[in-house]
């Protein structure tokens, strides 16, 4: 039986008036690849179902050849309160500045989480897809970062992008609040953290590796 993964994706489109934003493609695209390279069988999934809105700062007109079709399932999203997690080996949360809007505080985002954190599962995310981790307590009632050592796009890099006045929060600074271990590298370097059943990557450099050692892990 193949390995079953579920990507969730954000459905935010705009931070406000002046700025577009959505799913960062290259955080979704390059583990996705790597999941179905392994023949594992991956589901994608947002908030609301549907067509997903890509951040146009995160593509050219030029894509790669070998993303032809990767992004089809970009198209038509499962919502994700009809997802059920049980059928599900792993989940893995691609970012893009949209999630900080509709990933933390969502409650069928807790529940599944929740899921895969008490059942042991296979846990990944990069960049601000960590921002779903936000709220999301175990069955003891902690926080699911509680002592694990995670990164995500740092408070320096937000700060650099001068987005951070327009986000609810600074990803790294709620996490290390819910008692995370948050460990930053330098702004925008290959950077990944592999705490038990989490994977988190740093930025969108880091996409690729997170996303390798997502499916080297569910192998094991």
């Amino acid at each position: 039986m193949a390995k079953k993964v579920l990507m969730i994706v954000t459905n935010t489109s705009r931070i406000d008036n002046d700025h577009e934003t959505g799913l960062w493609l290259s955080e979704f695209v390059e583990p996705y690849m790597e999941f179905t390279q392994e023949g594992f069988e991956v589901t994608t999934a947002s908030p609301k179902g549907g067509k997903v809105h890509i951040d146009p700062n995160s593509f050219s007109n030029e894509l790669p050849k070998e993303w032809d079709g990767v992004m089809d399932p970009l198209d038509s999203t499962v919502k994700l309160e009809d997802i059920n997690p049980e059928e599900f080996d792993g989940v893995f949360l691609p970012g893009g500045h949209g999630t900080m809007f509709d990933f933390p505080e969502n409650e069928t985002m807790q529940t599944v989480l929740k899921h895969f954190v008490d059942k042991g599962k296979l846990v990944g995310a990069v960049c601000h897809g960590p921002a779903g981790f936000v709220g999301v307590k175990d069955k003891n009632g902690d926080p699911i970062v509680k002592g694990r050592k995670i990164t995500g796009f740092t408070d320096a890099e937000e700060k650099d992008t001068e987005l951070d006045s327009l986000m609810p929060f600074l990803l790294e600074s709620r996490l290390r609040e819910e008692g995370a271990e948050f460990v930053a590298a330098d702004n925008y370097e290959h950077h990944i953290e592999v705490d038990g059943n989490f994977i988190t990557g740093q930025n969108p450099q880091s996409s690729l590796d997170a996303g390798r050692a997502f499916a080297d892990a569910m192998k094991k």
